[in-house]
């Protein structure tokens, strides 16, 4: 078992995937945090389907695929952001983007009249196609996402889990908002290339569940979910490879699974109490740690 393991990794596309892989895992997982915390997990689902139909279009107009999936992610991302100026609103404009973006992408595919294969290889990840210059393009994008999540780490906390009390205090929210869907909007773009459309919300939502259910603290469970990205996208591409016609994204989507229903189950009270941390640890004075409820009211009596 083990001598195969290791005949596995000497495979060029299997270093490719790997590679590919551990950068998305990473940028998913951290952005999945953010996305949890936020009630944004609506828009980590549909942003894979809008870019379907961005690759539809891409192919229509004889580009690569993935060009249209960035684009249209991106212009999708940006049209969330503009209709969801408050959370209440925020499903019903994620619903109209998508269900617009959807109808794009079928009249792409029947203008188009073929069978368009590159098209429907977005669905479910095309891991043995990616090549050394992906893996560079993906890394470089990775990293750049996860720098720009790490700078506005602090505002990005507090807007996440009190948003109203973020604007009281000066933050602006409205772009900060915009700035994390298009981090999301690129990461599903980078994931999409290994794990698929359909799946690309295992890697946004699953590590980052099973971690803020494990610790309260915010750097933690973000550190926590992006090695447990890394360890799904490791194994379901190593278990993938050993088994020769099962796809990655059936055991990245398993593993994550089995990993996050015993934390749900036996963990559940810790993973209720801990939402308002984040919200104290952002309204960190130089006095001490205030709570969000203190500094609202502070806030409102200083208006």
């Amino acid at each position: 078992m083990l001598h195969s393991i290791v005949g596995l990794y000497h495979f060029q596309f299997i270093q490719n995937a790997l590679l590919c892989g551990v950068f998305i895992a990473v940028a998913s997982s951290i952005v999945g945090y953010f996305l949890i915390g936020g009630g944004y997990t609506f828009a980590g689902h549909a942003l894979p389907n809008i870019g379907f139909a961005g690759a539809a279009g891409a192919v229509l107009f004889g580009v690569k695929p993935v060009y249209g999936l960035f684009v249209m992610t991106i212009l999708a991302g940006a049209a969330m952001s503009a209709g969801s100026r408050e959370p209440r609103e925020r499903d019903v404009a994620i619903g109209v983007v998508m269900s617009f973006a959807l109808g794009l992408g079928l009249m792409f595919l029947s203008l188009y009249g073929g069978y368009a294969e590159r098209v429907y290889s977005i669905l479910f990840g095309t891991v043995l196609g990616i090549t050394r210059n992906d893996v560079i393009l993906t890394g470089l994008m990775s990293m750049a996402s996860v720098c720009l999540m790490l700078f506005m780490f602090r505002p990005l906390l507090f807007m996440t889990f009190d948003p109203f009390a973020a604007e009281a205090k000066g933050v602006p929210v409205r772009m900060l908002t915009l700035v994390f869907l298009l981090v999301v909007a690129v990461t599903v773009s980078l994931a999409v290339q290994v794990v698929g459309a359909l799946l690309v919300f295992t890697m946004l939502v699953g590590p980052g569940a099973t971690a803020t259910r494990l610790t309260q603290k915010p750097g933690a469970a973000i550190l926590l979910s992006a090695l447990l990205g890394v360890a799904y996208m490791f194994a379901g591409i190593t278990l993938a490879g050993l088994s020769g016609n099962w796809p990655v994204s059936f055991f990245i989507a398993s593993i994550s699974f089995l990993a996050y229903m015993p934390v749900r189950i036996f963990r559940i009270g810790k993973g209720r109490r801990q939402q308002g941390l984040p919200v104290a640890i952002a309204l960190r004075s130089p006095r001490g740690l205030v709570s969000g409820r203190d500094n609202w009211k502070k806030t409102e009596a200083e208006c």
